[in-house]
């Protein structure tokens, strides 16, 4: 019988977490250390990007990889790049995400091409292009991540909302497809998560009614979503694919 530590071991086990300068990228990069994982993180802000690798480094082997994952071409110089340090990539998260909040008659192509491409093109091509390393290998785990967003509508954010709900139904149907194949692919949905974006994008009187909203009473840290990360990436959910953890203090649940 496996031990109930072991069980959420990340030990021998190397991840690829894009979007991992920062926020809750950077938290689960930083739990998958801690957990054992040799782990690579990718990010468009090479400044951003070695300032967090110098703080992971002393939880252990963290390598930094500058790459724009909205690319193609570079994101997949990226996967090339992490194959050829690590030798194999056997958890991927998809933490790369902006939003733009506007009235959905203001969006304009450019903020389309921004939003679509960095939190669904490139979450897609990600997920395909390391799947098929992890589909030769037989073995693999993808953890995405969604939003509140993917379940309900939010004004101004009609384009998130968007990008969102698309990268939680990539989830499911990639989980359908690889189930039989030893790829995992599950997806966590954070709640208010105090990230540098949303203390900067969200308005006092937006914050007031989110925080209104969660039976906890409190926004969640980016340490909340990390327990959620390593269970998904674990032995522990070795039967667990195309699931959406709702990481998000009772806000989806509540009704009035």
């Amino acid at each position: 019988m496996t031990a109930a530590r072991d069980r959420f071991s990340l030990a021998g086990l190397n991840a690829l977490v894009i979007g991992g300068s920062s926020g809750i990228g950077k938290a689960i990069a930083a739990g998958y250390l801690e957990a054992g994982a040799r782990v690579a993180i990718a990010g468009r802000d090479r400044a951003k990007l070695d300032g967090a690798a110098a703080q992971l480094a002393s939880l252990g082997d963290a390598r930094a990889h500058c790459a724009d994952a909205a690319d193609p071409a570079a994101l997949a110089r990226l996967l090339d790049e992490v194959i050829a340090g690590f030798g194999a990539i056997d958890v991927l998260v998809n933490s790369q995400g902006t939003l733009v909040l506007k009235p959905a008659e203001q969006f304009t192509v450019e903020d389309w091409d921004r939003v679509i491409d960095t939190n669904l093109r490139s979450v897609f091509f990600a997920c395909v292009g390391a799947g098929r390393h992890m589909l030769e290998r037989g073995r693999g785990s993808i953890v995405n991540i969604g939003s509140l967003a993917s379940f309900r509508g939010w004004p101004g954010s009609a384009l998130y909302g968007m990008s969102k709900a698309g990268v939680v139904s990539l989830t499911e149907t990639l989980a359908a497809e690889w189930a039989t194949r030893g790829v995992r692919v599950n997806a966590i949905a954070p709640g208010f998560i105090m990230t540098d974006i949303n203390r900067d994008k969200m308005g006092a009187e937006r914050k007031a009614r989110a925080l209104g909203r969660t039976p906890m009473g409190r926004f969640g840290e980016t340490e909340d979503i990390v327990g959620a990360a390593i269970y998904l990436a674990s032995p522990s959910a070795s039967y667990v694919t195309g699931e959406t953890i709702r990481v998000d203090g009772g806000f989806l649940a509540a009704g009035l």
